[in-house]
């Protein structure tokens, strides 16, 4: 078993004699280089191997395959806890070991069952559809673009997604077929990435099952934005790492604060709420150690001098990272336009997530872990981190409310798997602490037992939330993966239902070419159907929905060229008006026209776009405005055209299906 304090020294206030990490920098860094690229390696081939099964859906054959590889895991990284003396000695086998089996057990729990269809967790729908888009764009582009707008610079942080465009550059793949392996890769280095930045606080055993449990509560909530969850595994021992680099008594130490840097200037790159968090956690961390500083009889001056200068290359460093992806962004004025980015307040925002309470296993991991926090806030320096962790998120979820009244919101459920991430390594810490102490207290074979049956609730428990997630947590994302279409008008189930928009998008795709005689990434669509804009690299007139249009981009005047476009009065006045456009106007349209033996259906509010048939010698085209704080925040609206509209000279056009596209000339 672990160390009996295996938490490290129960004074807090003899800490400081203790290095800030348990690692050297230069093995730190070979570690995390190493175990990255052994995970994404690994993840990519394991991905590949298990596409070859081949086992017909639906069935539930791929759940029982991940079920038993991730219990035979299961055991096996409890068991190394337990028996570590009967593992190979050498420290390189036994971390390889260790990437190995967090990779493989992060892998067949997401990929199997997902083996027979190219989508990932959520298919092309919902916001699926804006990070496919992304990646096809970023697969396109060398220079980040922006995932929609042409001629603008991006918006939402491109360096997850331009490496992903790399990534399906090397396997000579489109930029929607590449996500889902490269989602998947992700998650798995998160696991690995965490369990060495575990490392530099924890003993290697507890640092294992730390990562575990991080692993755990990603596979909750995490692993539908496979982009934020890197930097959500990371913070927690990111910032027991910040609290001890800050509160050592001994000088600076430079190369924990430039690392927590890094991590601030990935989160900065990656996904822009987590950074925002993070420089507030690492604020207010700075702000607590000052007081009690101050209040054990140090001098303000001294103290807030000493902070800075830890504080400065935590700054300089996040700074220099986070510009390589924003300055273009900020240069072109960015940080002076309104985005709709966070105007979303669903039901997760408006309450406090409350983990702890949950009957299931994991809640009660995560009960353990605030009663851990509770019981050694005031004698472990990392019970003191995750419980500034905690507390913060809390506070965060105050401040998203309070934004209410600036008519915003500051995505607060985003940050519930921070919490839980952090509630569950409390709740390990805590759990192996309790067995320690009777293990102690025990006979040799009472003790013995006590292990023995700490194994079983521990492999049971982690299989539990893993079935949970397989079986009915992530159901509805698995059914969209299978139902979905892809760019030939077919799904993974071999499906073509004429009634459904995606068996339409290889004939409209082709049309398009034939029309225009361009490749996609040189023509700007109008278009009805968005998912042609995650398959292919069109630029669109205008996105999907304004809560991921880019501000610079005016979403809001764009509707209304588009309303005024659709009065004009005659074919010539709107030829015109597309060449005298305050924006780059539309090469092509494509629309809906009127289908016959189907009711017209054009109401002002569109509770089902996919039902829209206008009335004969009409055109239509469905977009979005921002309905913020209703939920859901957005509503569909039709924008009709004359089809006169479009029989002048300047246009030539062709049906397919419900559609019609129409070019200009």
């Amino acid at each position: 078993m672990p160390n009996p304090t295996p938490t490290g020294p129960g004074n807090a206030e003899h800490d400081h004699a203790i290095s800030v990490s348990r690692l050297p920098t230069g093995q730190t860094v070979a570690e995390l280089l190493l175990g990255a690229v052994t995970a994404a390696v690994l993840s990519i081939v394991l991905q590949f191997g298990i596409a070859r099964i081949g086992i017909v859906e639906p069935s539930n054959g791929p759940e029982a395959l991940a079920v038993l590889g991730t219990t035979v895991l299961l055991v096996l990284v409890f068991g190394a806890v337990v028996l570590a003396r009967w593992f190979p000695q050498a420290r390189w086998l036994r971390l390889g070991g260790v990437w190995v089996t967090l990779t493989t057990l992060s892998t067949l729990a997401l990929a199997l069952p997902l083996q027979g269809t190219r989508f990932y967790y959520g298919g092309s729908g919902g916001d699926n559809a804006f990070r496919m888009q992304y990646m096809t764009r970023m697969a396109e582009n060398l220079i980040p673009a922006d995932m929609n707008y042409a001629n603008i610079p991006p918006y939402y942080p491109s360096g997850w997604f331009w490496l992903g465009g790399r990534f399906a550059n090397l396997i000579n793949w489109e930029g929607w077929a590449a996500y889902k392996p490269y989602a998947v890769a992700w998650i798995a280095v998160a696991g690995v990435v965490a369990f060495t930045l575990w490392s530099l606080s924890l003993p290697r055993k507890l640092a294992l099952l730390a990562a575990l449990a991080t692993v755990l509560a990603g596979t909750r909530h995490g692993l539908l934005e496979p982009y934020a969850w890197p930097s959500a595994a990371w913070l927690a021992p990111i910032a027991v790492l910040t609290w001890r680099a800050l509160s050592a008594r001994a000088r600076a130490p430079r190369g924990a604060l430039i690392g927590i840097g890094v991590f601030t200037g990935f989160a900065a790159i990656t996904y822009t709420l987590h950074f925002g968090f993070s420089v507030l956690l690492t604020v207010v961390m700075a702000v607590i150690i000052g007081v009690l500083r101050v209040r054990g009889g140090s001098s303000v001056g001294g103290t807030a001098r000493e902070l800075f200068l830890r504080l400065l290359p935590v700054g300089i460093t996040s700074g220099v990272i986070a510009l390589v992806v924003w300055l273009p962004f900020l240069l072109a004025g960015g940080l002076f336009q309104r985005s709709a980015a966070q105007h979303y307040l669903p039901e997760g925002s408006a309450f406090l997530p409350l983990p702890m309470t949950d009957p299931e296993p994991f809640g009660l991991l995560c009960l353990c872990g605030l009663v851990w926090l509770v019981g050694y806030t005031r004698t472990n320096r990392i019970a003191q981190a995750l419980l500034v962790v905690i507390a913060a998120v809390y506070v965060w979820f105050g401040l998203s409310t309070l934004a209410l009244l600036a008519e915003t919101t500051l995505l607060a459920f985003r940050l519930e798997v921070v919490l839980e991430s952090a509630l569950a390594v409390a709740g390990t810490l805590g759990l192996v602490e309790l067995v320690s102490y009777l293990r102690r207290r025990l006979s040799v074979w009472h003790a013995t037992r006590l292990t023995v049956f700490a194994v079983v609730i521990a492999v049971t428990g982690s299989l539990a939330v893993l079935q949970h997630e397989m079986s009915s947590g992530l159901s509805s994302e698995k059914k969209a993966a299978y139902n979905d279409y892809y760019p030939n008008g077919t799904n993974a189930l071999a499906e073509e239902e004429s009634g459904e928009p995606g068996v339409w998008l290889d004939e409209l795709h082709s049309t398009i070419g034939e029309l225009t005689h361009d490749p996609p990434q040189r023509d700007i669509l109008l278009t009805t159907n968005y998912d042609l804009l995650s398959y292919h690299p069109y630029w669109g007139f205008q996105q999907e929905t304004p809560h991921y249009a880019n501000p610079l981009a005016e979403y809001a005047r764009r509707a209304a060229t588009v309303r005024r476009w659709a009065h004009a009065a005659n074919s010539a006045e709107l030829s015109s008006m597309l060449q005298h456009s305050a924006f780059e106007a539309p090469d092509v349209f494509v629309v809906r026209h009127h289908v016959p033996r189907k009711e017209v259906y054009v109401p002002e509010i569109i509770d089902d776009a996919d039902r829209v048939n206008p009335p004969k010698g009409k055109y239509s085209v469905t977009m979005k405005a921002d309905a913020f704080p209703r939920q859901p925040n957005v509503h569909n609206y039709p924008v009709v055209f004359d089809a006169e509209l479009f029989q002048g000279s300047d246009f030539v056009k062709r049906r397919v299906g419900p559609y019609t596209v129409i070019a200009r000339r």
